[in-house]
């Protein structure tokens, strides 16, 4: 099956361009990314380029996609109108999400299969932002979930999930890239799933879990030393 998909991220995200380069090697060429300049995008790629800091990032979009015929737009805000006539145009099967802002049912409702999320947590248990600092900081596992989109907060339908080895020469910002990493290669596997026609379907347990805002910096802190001084719970050395 040749799946058409359309790529949206905000702009020039670090988790989006990890996940954009996974799909790109593994041969899922989008027929559009649509990427939003705005506010927000500046506010959460600096928010990711923190939490990875001195860790490798993978290229800018433009270098990722040179001598590849894929065309990239740039909107104000992928809930807005010009941004539901590009994915009308291009009637993709799926949208694949790269880091965006919370997405509308108006978007939602335009491809004809679904919109795909890959979350940097074990779904249910850590819906919401900053997944990482929370599991720390909670001494839950580290790990990541491909799950459909549904107009909940990361409340889709599970496809893959997996857990993530926590080393003690970790660190929070090495973490943050292991689990971008770990997202990237579910969401690979989730493509490789549609493409076969073969997808597994989990619904969520809706009265397990909770929805986290960002972490504060005191929460995170005590979560970190826990890396630290070799208490958290969950090393797999």
């Amino acid at each position: 099956m040749n799946l058409q998909y359309t790529f949206l991220v905000l702009e020039e995200h670090p988790y989006g361009r990890q996940m954009l380069q996974a799909l790109l090697n593994a041969g899922f060429i989008p027929n559009t990314i649509i990427q939003e300049v705005s506010s927000v995008a500046d506010v959460e790629r600096e928010k990711f380029l923190t939490r990875m800091a001195g860790q490798p990032i993978a290229p800018r979009i433009n270098q990722l996609i040179v001598g590849r015929k894929i065309p990239l737009y740039s909107v104000a805000d992928h809930n807005d109108e010009i941004c539901r006539q590009l994915l009308l145009s291009n009637n993709p099967d799926l949208i694949v999400l790269g880091g965006t802002r919370i997405i509308k049912p108006s978007i939602l409702e335009i491809p004809g299969q679904v919109t795909l999320n890959a979350h940097p947590g074990l779904l249910p248990w850590l819906r919401g932002s900053a997944s990482v600092g929370w599991a720390l900081y909670k001494d839950f596992p580290q790990g990541a979930t491909v799950h459909f989109i549904d107009p909940g907060i990361d409340t889709g339908d599970i496809i893959l999930r997996e857990e993530l080895p926590v080393y003690h020469h970790d660190t929070y910002e090495s973490l943050n890239s292991r689990v971008a990493e770990l997202a990237a290669q579910l969401m690979v596997r989730a493509m490789r799933a549609f493409a076969a026609g073969d997808v597994p379907r989990t619904p969520q347990p809706i009265d397990k879990g909770e929805t986290l805002r960002v972490i504060p910096d005191d929460l995170l802190v005590i979560g970190i030393q826990r890396l630290i001084d070799g208490t958290y719970s969950h090393f797999s050395d």
